[in-house]
């Protein structure tokens, strides 16, 4: 298996046991304490600390002289959570599990942002690199549709202990097929002489460079409504008279995305910010349309169209951040944006349950609108006409200040010619 093999592996394993977490903690904390408002406790102080984690993995990642190390070792933590929260929810004191839920937590940056940070040092520039960030995007998708179902199938079989194991022992494949990646000879880690990028430098880069700065705003705003849409597309399949049918609602959303990531995603023609907007127009427009369906089977088939839509917005994403984040905190800019959309993603669940009373048709079309403002607000935000690379800071080790957050990145696919367009290579 080729480097950018394991690393589509590693990536999967990690992202597999991330997305089973969700519905694991519930379950062990209901099926240990009867409770599942404990689970929901613990799942809080397991996702909390991404936003704040983020900017410190980052910057530990990029100055890291043994990146391979690094990141095995935060996805070895990772694992070595889940393992410890299996053992002790229910059994140890509240507070042991909290901390040990935001301990693990603290690693999470590293299994969604700092993984993807990867592909700019597995495979070389240009159209094939971005293709590979379609195959990352994947992996999100694959893991959000098959570790739900993973994690209640384990649990039906036997008990929610099994399962979070599971998670576990997936996490820890992760750690060693990462620590197997080769890194060497892409550049990964500073130079020796190489000055050390700041905490904050990856935030200047999100606000200074205005490709990042679209990108980052018009996701963090989607991802507000994306949060809250598992909540009510449970609320519209009741209301469409199947209680249970808010799962086959988001299955067809996750299976419909992985469709669209592997298909739409895969466009390298089309200018990545072109395509945030496609995707997030797309997919508030079939959204919209979802609020008029008279029956789940129709609700079903338009939120398979919305997953299909949403499935190109992180390869979109991801090449975006890899051509214009500087190159001494791209790390930093890639986990900062994951941290972003995941609070988001939070927030957004918690006002839909504050406004869980209303309509669940006007619920979904406060998510729609949501998805096209966002769609309107990178349009506004993003820089008129293409961009210009910035040949003075090819090969530079200068860091990243004002005058070097302007183009895009070393090595990126648009640094030797500028901007690709429809028609060019």
């Amino acid at each position: 298996m080729g480097g950018f093999g394991r690393y589509l592996a590693a990536a999967l394993a990690a992202r597999i046991a991330s997305e089973g977490m969700g519905i694991a903690v519930v379950l062990l904390a209901l099926e240990r304490t009867g409770s599942a408002a404990y689970g929901a406790f613990v799942l809080t102080a397991w996702l909390a600390p991404h936003v704040l984690a983020a900017p410190l993995a980052g910057a530990a990642a990029a100055r890291s002289r043994r990146p391979r190390l690094f990141h095995a070792c935060a996805l070895a933590g990772f694992a070595a959570a889940v393992a410890a929260l299996t053992a002790l929810l229910g059994r140890a004191p509240v507070p042991l599990v909290l901390a040990v839920a935001v301990l693990g937590g603290s690693c999470g940056p590293m299994v969604t942002g700092g993984l993807s940070s990867l592909v700019t040092g597995l495979v070389p520039a240009g159209p094939g690199r971005d293709r590979a960030y379609g195959w990352d995007a994947a992996t999100y998708n694959a893991a959000a549709v098959t570790a739900p179902a993973a994690v209640a199938l384990v649990a039906a079989l036997g008990s929610a202990g099994p399962a979070m194991a599971v998670l576990a022992a997936t996490g820890a494949l992760a750690a060693v097929l990462a620590a197997t990646l080769p890194y060497g000879d892409q550049g990964a880690g500073p130079a020796p002489d190489a000055p050390r990028a700041g905490l904050g430098a990856g935030l200047a880069a999100l606000w200074r460079v205005r490709e990042l700065r679209a990108v980052t705003s018009a996701t963090t705003l989607a991802f507000v409504g994306i949060g809250s849409l598992t909540t009510v597309s449970v609320l519209l399949a009741a209301e469409l008279g199947s209680p249970g049918g808010g799962g086959v609602l988001m299955t067809a959303f996750a299976v419909g995305a992985l469709g669209g990531s592997l298909t739409l995603g895969r466009i390298t023609s089309v200018e990545p910010g072109r395509l945030v907007r496609w995707a997030l127009a797309g997919t508030g427009a079939a959204l919209a349309a979802a609020v008029l369906a008279p029956s789940l089977a129709v609700t079903a088939a338009l939120f398979v169209v919305a997953g299909v839509c949403d499935g190109p917005l992180l390869t979109a994403t991801l090449r975006i951040r890899s051509e214009y984040a500087p190159d001494g905190v791209r790390t930093q800019v890639f986990t900062l944006g994951a941290g972003l959309k995941l609070t988001a993603a939070s927030a957004g669940a918690a006002l839909v349950g504050i406004a869980a009373d209303a309509p669940a048709a006007a619920l979904l079309t406060g998510i729609a609108g949501l998805l096209l403002a966002a769609a309107l607000l990178h349009a506004l935000a993003v820089p008129r006409g293409p961009g210009q690379p910035a040949a003075a800071r090819t090969g530079s080790t200068a860091p990243a200040g004002p005058a070097a957050l302007t183009g895009p990145s070393e090595g990126s696919a648009t640094t030797a010619a500028g901007r690709r367009t429809p028609e060019g290579p």
